[in-house]
């Protein structure tokens, strides 16, 4: 049993007093990020408080986006990256005329995709004909009713997508 008396060759590092963190971490760890919001992005609740009022872009009355299908057909690829209020928010409630309800969020500002997304996932799973108002017309904001929610428009059928005028209705009652 000489072995077990003869001095080892390898230190074990908890033997020989060093600690088992690695060195130098801790001033690493002094600083940590409050959040990974963008700069002038805010809270809702914040904007409330403060009675800034609230823009809608424009742009989600013109989309015709089915609610059933992924905002990824949508041809105008821009509108999906605006932000879809002015101040930008970090996270906005939709709220449809049914009662249901869906929140967008993203911290870096909540843009018509976020939002569009959140409906989808919602829809994706009804076909076209369990959908009494199929396509999205547009959010209002409401602050007498909600400061932190965006009322969701829907419409029977989108314009046609061909690109071109409309034909002329003969009673001339046009929107054009």
């Amino acid at each position: 049993m000489s072995a077990d008396t003869a001095p080892l060759s390898k230190v074990d590092s908890a033997v020989s007093g060093l600690s088992s963190s690695p060195p130098e971490k801790d001033a690493a760890k002094g600083h940590r990020r409050a959040s990974s919001s963008a700069a002038g992005v805010y809270n809702v609740n914040d904007l409330e408080k403060e009675g800034k009022e609230l823009l809608i872009a424009k742009e989600t009355q013109k989309l015709n986006w089915k609610l059933n299908t992924s905002p990824s057909t949508i041809d105008d690829k821009d509108a999906l990256k605006k932000f879809l209020t002015t101040p930008p928010v970090k996270k906005i409630d939709l709220h449809f005329p049914l009662g249901l309800e869906v929140t967008a969020r993203n911290l870096k500002g909540v843009t018509i995709k976020d939002a569009l997304d959140a409906i989808h996932k919602q829809f994706k799973k009804k076909a076209d004909d369990e959908l009494d108002l199929p396509v999205l017309a547009g959010f209002e904001w409401d602050k007498e009713e909600s400061w932190t929610r965006l009322k969701v428009h829907q419409k029977k059928e989108g314009a046609p997508s061909g690109g071109g005028k409309k034909k002329k209705n003969k009673g001339g009652d046009d929107d054009e």
